[in-house]
Order: C-alpha cells, then sequence, then structure tokens
C-alpha cells in the first residue's frame, strides 16, 4: 500500500477509505464454498483529487460520500455467487472508479476463514484513471 501512495497522480489527492467491512457472501470455486455464505472482509482506498473535492460550503454534495463506497460493495455482493476473489475486486475496482470524482482505486478482499493456520487469504487490485 505504501508505494502506491508515491504515484504522482496521487499527490494532489485525499484519501477516502472503508476499513474492514465484513459480508457473509457466496464466494468459491469448491463444491464445499458453494453451499453456503463464508466470511469475507473488505477494504476500501478512494483517490479523490483536492481540488473538485475540498469543501467551502462545509456541505456533504461537495464531497465523495462514505456511502457510495458501502453501497457500492453491498449491490456487487447483492448478485449472487462470485467464484473468484480476483472477479470480486475487478468488479468493485471498476464501479468505484466510474464515479466521476475518483481518480484512483485500491480494492482488497480477504477470506479469514479458510485456513486455520493463518489470519487469511487475500487479493488486492489498485486502478488508476488515465489523463
Amino acid at each position: 500500500m505504501s508505494t502506491v501512495l508515491l504515484h504522482p497522480r496521487l499527490a494532489d489527492c485525499r484519501r477516502l477509505f472503508l476499513r474492514d467491512y465484513e459480508v457473509h457472501i457466496n464466494i468459491g470455486v469448491h463444491d464445499f464454498e458453494k453451499r453456503g455464505e463464508q466470511r469475507v472482509v473488505i477494504n476500501v482506498d478512494l483517490f479523490v483529487p483536492l481540488a473538485s473535492t475540498t469543501p467551502h460550503e462545509d456541505k456533504l454534495r461537495e464531497v465523495v460520500d462514505y456511502d457510495f463506497m458501502r453501497s457500492t460493495v453491498a449491490e456487487r455482493v447483492g448478485k449472487g455467487h462470485i467464484h473468484l476473489q480476483e472477479t470480486l475486486c475487478d468488479d468493485l475496482a471498476a464501479a468505484l472508479l466510474s464515479h466521476e470524482l475518483v481518480r484512483a482505486v485500491r480494492v482488497s478482499t480477504e477470506k479469514p476463514d479458510i485456513y486455520p493456520d493463518c489470519d487469511a487469504v487475500g487479493v488486492e487490485v489498485f486502478r488508476i484513471k488515465e489523463d
């Protein structure tokens, strides 16, 4: 994550984040994973330009609302079974990046209950809009 923050196109941005958003969803390719929901932890970072998201009137309409992150995640996970965490991350990144004020996004997903000898297995993606 720290190297992402060094990207020159993010120097004039603020970072919004959604931390450890826990959902229970149908995800996985194995038969046992298709029989029920699994716990997945999702983290999102949005990078938005300061010039277009610095409030002058202290009004919500001047910024990207945090609800956008939560509702985007909820909408995607509500669409039904997902085979791969990679698909989930890519879908979320594309949807979040579609917001006109978002310049870049980082999304990670973790399945914390897969192996007893580690905290989690997961995927992370970083996407930035082209100039």
